[in-house]
């Protein structure tokens, strides 16, 4: 952890690191990457790790998922607004399995109203809308992972 010194003032503040100390401590630690924000300033270092960089990301896989396919670009551009995931996590369409979902596709729902739940980190965030229509596809099917921006639902605005 960072060593605290003393100001003038008497006030313990946090130790000022050099960046060529933050790329030294990533290195003898083997960290992927390393961010410090101190004192106003932010320093983010980044390694390419030999294995990594011959072998194919395991998180290349789902960002393809982010990418709307071409029907639902074709669909969204047809008067409907797609509303995305706010966070990384699992999609579910119900609070719990037993449950009824929250929308279905057809639906006429309200602004504030809860379109589903995204689990991250086991916690449980309610997805609310934010302006009312009406819901004309649901794009996830139930327990799947999303990534941040990925199309959730296209919906018709109300008029």
């Amino acid at each position: 952890m960072a060593k605290e010194r003393v100001t003038m003032a008497g006030i313990l503040a946090p130790r000022r690191w050099t960046p060529a100390e933050i790329v030294e401590l990533a290195v003898a630690h083997d960290l992927a990457e390393l961010e410090v924000e101190a004192g106003g300033m932010r320093v983010r270092v980044v390694r390419r790790h030999a294995e990594a960089a011959a072998r194919p990301s395991a998180a290349a896989a789902p960002t393809a998922l982010a990418q709307p396919s071409p029907a639902v670009a074709a669909e969204a551009a047809a008067g409907t607004i797609t509303i995305e995931a706010p966070m990384v996590g699992t999609f579910y369409r119900s609070p719990s399995p037993e449950a009824p979902p929250f929308v279905s596709e057809g639906d006429t729902i309200k602004e504030g109203q809860t379109l589903c739940v995204i689990e991250a980190m086991k916690l449980m965030n309610e997805i609310d809308a934010k302006l009312g229509g009406r819901i004309v596809k649901v794009l996830v099917d139930n327990a799947q992972p999303v990534q941040f921006g990925q199309p959730l639902f296209l919906l018709e605005p109300l008029k």
